[in-house]
């Protein structure tokens, strides 16, 4: 698809079409970055997603560390 820059106050616009858009999966907010001769458009992906799917591949034993004592443990406290 072809497309023209089209002039908005001192900067310059692409107008993308829908069904466009829609095949990218792109929505209100985008990320845009500048490559030699291209820009790069993806979604924006929400912070931490697919952390749990990814913790999940090591099971909740290989996540977590075994409880350590603190100076506080150690030194300060008494039962």
């Amino acid at each position: 698809m072809r497309a023209r820059l089209v002039q908005i106050g001192n900067s310059r616009g692409l107008r993308l079409a829908k069904p466009l858009l829609e095949e990218a999966g792109l929505t209100d907010e985008v990320e845009i970055r500048a490559q030699a001769g291209a820009l790069i458009i993806t979604a924006v992906q929400a912070p931490r997603a697919g952390w749990a799917e990814a913790a999940a591949k090591y099971g909740r034993s290989k996540l977590i560390d075994p409880p350590t004592n603190t100076k506080f443990d150690d030194e300060e406290w008494t039962w």
